[in-house]
């Protein structure tokens, strides 16, 4: 043991602290030294543990990439492969990704069926960054073309510059070929719908036509038999009249003879004479047969222009003067022109020219006219009871006039409030009418294109503006032919 200090000699105790210090210099590297070596056994140890689990995650990735279904894929922006996995191989139809990098050196025109494909998805990677469902047509080995659906983000380094895109493809093909299907059956379906939404209205119309046409036919039926019943009488009424007239005529001559013969007749003649007014009778009586004449011609010309008009159920074409067809059809109407308490007679201004004799079915043509002619005094009745005001002088206007040789023009006009251009554009659709329910079917201007248009291939137009008045234009041909039924 070190002696005491106080029987030291001075060199040896400046030596012995020295050693003392050296051994506690020792004993704190010591212990550094041991700290150190913890330090450095955790950090070997977390390295470790960093390692494993980075060898856990590369393991579980390399999995996940080897055994997904989708393909992954990681492609230069020159469009050559960096890596791709098993499933993006097959969904290729490559034997494996090593053959997939080594043959695909150009994606745009090796993978894509439209190279510009390939340039649209990498504009929109550049303007957003990654691109999701994006679609597309490819080519497999065999030169089979398939759908795939990619998802896909760029990959940039830390200035920012694009180093690769990355991202996932799926085989798409079964769903777009389902879409396919579908698309197709929809579209089946839909022309389905429309022919039997077509036949429905054909049906309809064919229904309403066919009332029209038998209610037209009733009424045909009922005005010819009107019309004879009423000529028998009155034929025999003007044939009677004649020699009444005559007779009458002989009469007062006889009388006026004998006053001439006997001036001075007795007192019961002479006041018979005043008793009838026997100057007054000479006088009136001519004038009353003269108006029983005249009455009974108008009568016989109403009965001609309803049997005119009752031609509804003629079969044959026939030549018809048209203008015969006009002025029964005026004829019909002429109750409906007269004035009321509350509005003037609506004026019915005729310019006739000379016509042809033009072949068709003339029961068919004066129901066009009594159509249109109807439509334009419903027109301005409305006009008349709402505002008459407005229309002090309520006018229908018929003209005629030869096109050519082969075809006449007929228009019918009004100057009522005229008909807006969307309405117009739907005049001559079946079961379309502004009328109110109960007093319009929507029948007689189709019925009326049908006639002109399919039964005498003539034209049938409507020209109006709102406020403005209405005409409606036909042109037929003087020879017609009907045209197929399609």
């Amino acid at each position: 043991m070190f002696a005491s200090k106080k029987n030291m000699p001075a060199e040896e105790q400046n030596w012995a602290g020295c050693l003392q210090e050296v051994r506690q210099s020792l004993v704190d590297r010591t212990l550094q030294l041991t700290h150190a070596n913890q330090e450095l056994a955790n950090q070997i140890a977390e390295r470790q543990r960093v390692e494993a689990a980075l060898r856990q995650a590369e393991e579980k990735y390399r999995s996940i990439f080897e055994n997904a279904i989708e393909g992954i894929f990681q492609t230069t922006p020159q469009g050559t492969f960096l890596s791709a996995n098993p499933a993006l191989a097959r969904i290729y139809g490559y034997a494996s990704p090593e053959a997939l990098r080594a043959q695909v050196n150009d994606i745009a025109k090796q993978i894509y069926v439209d190279p510009r494909r390939r340039e649209a998805f990498v504009e929109l990677v550049r303007r957003q960054g990654s691109v999701k469902g994006f679609e597309a047509q490819v080519y497999r080995t065999d030169g089979s073309i398939i759908w795939i659906s990619e998802n896909a983000r760029a990959v940039c380094n830390d200035r920012g510059e694009l180093l690769y895109y990355e991202g996932m493809v799926e085989d798409i093909t079964s769903r777009k070929q389902t879409e396919a299907a579908l698309l197709r059956s929809q579209a089946q379906l839909q022309e389905q719908a429309t022919q039997l939404e077509e036949t429905l209205r054909q049906l309809q119309r064919t229904q309403g036509q066919l009332v029209q046409t038998e209610k037209m036919s009733s009424l045909g039926q009922l005005v010819a038999g009107v019309a004879h019943e009423i000529n028998n009488p009155v034929s025999f009424v003007c044939g009677n009249l004649a020699h009444a007239t005559q007779y009458a005529q002989d009469l007062l001559d006889l009388i006026c003879l004998y006053r001439q013969q006997y001036s001075a007749p007795n007192s019961v003649i002479q006041q018979a004479e005043a008793d009838i007014d026997l100057d007054f009778l000479i006088e009136d009586l001519p004038k009353t047969l003269e108006s029983m004449q005249i009455g009974a011609d108008r009568i016989r010309q109403i009965v001609l222009s309803l049997r005119n008009f009752s031609r509804l159920d003629e079969a044959q074409k026939k030549p018809v003067n048209i203008h015969e067809g006009i002025d029964s059809t005026l004829m019909i109407l002429q109750n409906r022109l007269k004035a009321r308490s509350t509005y003037p007679e609506i004026e019915v201004d005729k310019h006739y020219a000379d016509l042809p004799l033009v072949e068709c079915y003339a029961g068919q043509l004066n129901q066009v006219f009594m159509n249109l002619l109807s439509n334009s005094i419903d027109a301005l009745e409305e006009t008349l009871e709402l505002h008459p005001e407005k229309l002090p002088y309520p006018k229908i206007g018929i003209a005629t006039e030869a096109i050519d040789s082969s075809w006449v023009r007929i228009k019918i006009f009004d100057n009522g409030p005229g008909i807006p251009p969307e309405i117009v554009n739907r005049l001559f659709d079946p079961f379309f009418t502004t009328k109110p329910i109960g007093k319009g079917t929507g029948l007689g201007l189709s019925i009326s294109y049908q006639i002109i248009v399919e039964k005498h291939g003539g034209r049938l137009n409507c020209v109006s503006e709102a406020h403005q008045g209405a005409m409606f234009v036909i042109e037929i041909p003087v020879q017609t032919t009907e045209r197929p039924q399609e």
